[in-house]
C-alpha cells in the first residue's frame, strides 16, 4: 500500500486547499521541484500532482512547473497528474513527456465517452478521479455538486477500462480528520478495480486502519497532503507502517 505525497499546483506554487476551496490556499513551497525532490529523498514510491488552476479553467495552466517535475525525478518514481485534462491531445503530450498515469476528473464525469476515449488509446495509463462529498460527484475543481452517486459512475468508469480511481471525500481534504473509512470501503467493495484513498489522512493510526480494513478490499494507496506539509505525518515512517500493517493483513 503506497504512501502518495501530493503536490498541489496554483499560479507555480506548492499549496495545500482545505475542502477545495481555491481562497484557502496555504502556501507550503514556491519551488514545486525541490518539493518533488524532497518526498523522492524521503522514499515516495509514487507522486501526486495537480494542477488546480487548470482543474478550475478547464485547460493546463502549470504545465512548465509539471514539466519540470518530470524531469527531476521522472525515472525516480512513477508520477500522476492531474488538473485540466479535457482531451486525448492533453493526455498524450503528457505522457510522452513522462507522466505515468493521467487523472481524468471532471471531463469524466461530463463526458463518459471521452474517458472511454482515453482507456481505448492509452491502456494502462488512465485513473478516474472520483471527488464527492456526501455520495454525490463534484466537478470543476470540487466547485459544482453534481447528482451523481459514486458507486454508480465507479461501476460505468470500471467497464471503460481505467486502471484505478482515485476517491476524495471533499468534506475531509486538507482538514487531517481521518480518511473516511466508511465511504471508501463501500466503493471498493463494489468493484473490482484498484482504489486509491484520498482526503483527511493524518497519521499512523489512519495508515494502519486503511491497511487493515481496506487493503483486504482493494485499496492501493493513500495519498497524504496537508498532514506531511505540516509535519503531523512522517512519510518514511507512513510507508513503513503500511509495509509492516500489509504484511500483517496478508
Amino acid at each position: 500500500m503506497l504512501i502518495i505525497p501530493a503536490i498541489d499546483i496554483k499560479d507555480g506554487r506548492c499549496v495545500r486547499l482545505k475542502q477545495g476551496d481555491m481562497d484557502t490556499a496555504t502556501v507550503f513551497s514556491d519551488d514545486p521541484v525541490a518539493m518533488a525532490h524532497h518526498w523522492a529523498e524521503q522514499g515516495a514510491r509514487r507522486l501526486h500532482l495537480v494542477d488546480l488552476n487548470g482543474a478550475t479553467a478547464g485547460k493546463p495552466k502549470n504545465e512548465r512547473f509539471i514539466r519540470d517535475i518530470i524531469k527531476a525525478v521522472g525515472d525516480k518514481l512513477p508520477i500522476e497528474l492531474g488538473g485540466g485534462i479535457r482531451d486525448l491531445d492533453t493526455i498524450e503530450s503528457y505522457i510522452d513527456a513522462g507522466v505515468a498515469y493521467v487523472v481524468i476528473g471532471t471531463a469524466a464525469v461530463r463526458n463518459p465517452g471521452f474517458l472511454s476515449d482515453a482507456c481505448y488509446a492509452f491502456p494502462g495509463k488512465i485513473i478516474a478521479g472520483l471527488d464527492a462529498r456526501d455520495g454525490k460527484v463534484a466537478v470543476d475543481g470540487w466547485s459544482k455538486l453534481t447528482g451523481h452517486d459514486v458507486i454508480d459512475l465507479a461501476r460505468k468508469f470500471e467497464d471503460y477500462g481505467v486502471e484505478a480511481l482515485i476517491y476524495t471525500d471533499i468534506g475531509r481534504d486538507g482538514m487531517m480528520t481521518g480518511v473516511n473509512i466508511e465511504a471508501t470501503l463501500a466503493l471498493a467493495q463494489a468493484i473490482k478495480i484498484p482504489i486509491i484513498a484520498s482526503g483527511g489522512l493524518n497519521s499512523l493510526q489512519d495508515v494502519q486502519t486503511i491497511c487493515a480494513r481496506l487493503v483486504p478490499e482493494g485499496i492501493v494507496g493513500a495519498i497524504a497532503g496537508r498532514a506531511l506539509y505540516e509535519g503531523q505525518l512522517d512519510l518514511r515512517k507512513a510507508q513503513e507502517a503500511a509495509d509492516q500493517a500489509v504484511k500483517g493483513v496478508s
